[in-house]
This record gives structure tokens, C-alpha cells and sequence, in this order.
């Protein structure tokens, strides 16, 4: 046989050449090696762009009546934002508004899951509560549903209840806030209130201002970012829209 590398004659019986040690049963033409490979995969878009299209995902198919929703909806917590946006701790507008007896019920409701832990978790469970509960909001429509406008806007609420906790923070020493039986904390029967407590406990009382500050900035921003992160959902959607409209 004549090996089909170099060219060299030699014995059919034999395994390799003799002369480039060329391995006959691993030989294959180079038209059969092209066709055995797989084409090459496009590669993976980065890990930030993942992550912007999955924040990001827009169902294939939008309907208007649905769009049209979202949007008025986007646009009325924009506006009532400004209100939330331009309030001080002192003022507590985020503690008189409709959100607050929104978030009071999961409060309450987090004093009561948390009260086996007793001590410190009991009290800081009302404030556990209402976070938790926007925040799986937010995790289930983003995760399980994929409603990344409803994860938005899930957002906004949990901006908007840390926002809500704030001018609670900051009357621990004070505790002249009303509480929900009518009373101030100073004026209650155990002498205290939630953050009296839990900042007492922690030897942080006299850090209160920077604590409630902080959830102050931070609520605001949360709430700033989940309208962004709305609009840009619904442009995204816009444009399926159009595409899907011209299509038709």
C-alpha cells in the first residue's frame, strides 16, 4: 500500500509508515475531517449583557392593552415618586401615605414570624417583614414569571418601605412617632418602641441619625432605579410592539 501521507510504498500489513510514522486507522482525509467537526458555536455574549437582557426580557408577542397599562401605571408612580423623593426624615410623608397601611399588615406580620428567635428579632422582625415581602414579589416575577416590569415595580415598594422605616429609625430617641395603638413610644406601657429597642440593645442608639439617613438614601434610590429599570422595560417592549404591528 501506498501511505497517504508521503507517498511511501510498503506492506499492506502494516499499522504505521514506515518512513513518517504515519497511524493508518487514525488517518482521515482532510474533506471527511471538515465534515466530522461541528460548525463553531457563536460565541457567549459577556456576563454584564446576559445579565442586561435577562433584567431586561420582553415576552415575544406584547399586547397593546397591556402596554398601555404599564405604562399609565409607570407614570403614576413616577409622579407620586416626586412627592416621596422630595420628603425629609422630619416630615415622615412615606409614614402618612396609602403605602404605609400597605406595609403595615406584613409588619406586624414579621414581629410574629420572627418572635420564636425572641430578644432583638422579635423587635426587628416588623421591620424584616415589610422588606421581605416586596422583595419575594420582586424575585418571584422576575425568577418565576418573568414579569420584569412587575419585578420593577416590586422594587419600587421595597424602596418605598425601606423609605417607610426611616423616620422610624430616626425617632428612637426621641420616640415621638404614634404607633399603631395610638401611642408614642415613650408614651407606651413598655416604655419603648421597635428601634428604641433593637438600636438600645445593639449599643448603636447614638448612631440613629446615620442609620435612619442611610435608609432614607437608600429607599429613595431603590425607587429611583426600579422606575428607570421600568421605562426601560416598556421601551423594550415598545419596540416589539411596533415590530410586531408592522409585521401584521
Amino acid at each position: 500500500m501506498k501511505c497517504p501521507k508521503c507517498g511511501m510504498d510498503q506492506s499492506d500489513f502494516r499499522s504505521e509508515c514506515i518512513k513518517c510514522g504515519l497511524i493508518f486507522s487514525r488517518y482521515r482525509p482532510p474533506e471527511e475531517r471538515e465534515m466530522s467537526y461541528p460548525p463553531p458555536r457563536e460565541p457567549l455574549p459577556s456576563l454584564p449583557v446576559r445579565f442586561i437582557r435577562y433584567m431586561l426580557h420582553t415576552n415575544d408577542r406584547i399586547k397593546p392593552v397591556y402596554f398601555t397599562g404599564r405604562l399609565l401605571v409607570l407614570i403614576f408612580i413616577a409622579a407620586w415618586s416626586v412627592s416621596f423623593l422630595q420628603s425629609s426624615l422630619e416630615s415622615n410623608y412615606a409614614g402618612s401615605s396609602f403605602m404605609h397601611l400597605v406595609n403595615l399588615p406584613f409588619h406586624e406580620a414579621g414581629h410574629i414570624l420572627f418572635s420564636p428567635l425572641g430578644g432583638v428579632m422579635q423587635s426587628l422582625g416588623g421591620s424584616l417583614g415589610q422588606l421581605i415581602m416586596p422583595v419575594t414579589c420582586m424575585l418571584v416575577l422576575l425568577v418565576k414569571t418573568r414579569d420584569t416590569f412587575g419585578a420593577s415595580m416590586a422594587l419600587w415598594w421595597t424602596g418605598e418601605s425601606l423609605l417607610d422605616m426611616a423616620p422610624y429609625i430616626n425617632d428612637a430617641v426621641a420616640m415621638r412617632l404614634h404607633l399603631l395603638g395610638g401611642n408614642t413610644g415613650a408614651g407606651a406601657p413598655y416604655g419603648f418602641h421597635d428601634w428604641n429597642y433593637i438600636l438600645s440593645e445593639l449599643d448603636m442608639l447614638s448612631s440613629h441619625g446615620t442609620i435612619a439617613r442611610l435608609a432614607e438614601a437608600g429607599g429613595k434610590a431603590l425607587m429611583g432605579l426600579a422606575i428607570l429599570w421600568g421605562l426601560m422595560v416598556l421601551i423594550r417592549q415598545m419596540r416589539r410592539l411596533r415590530r410586531t404591528t408592522v409585521k401584521v
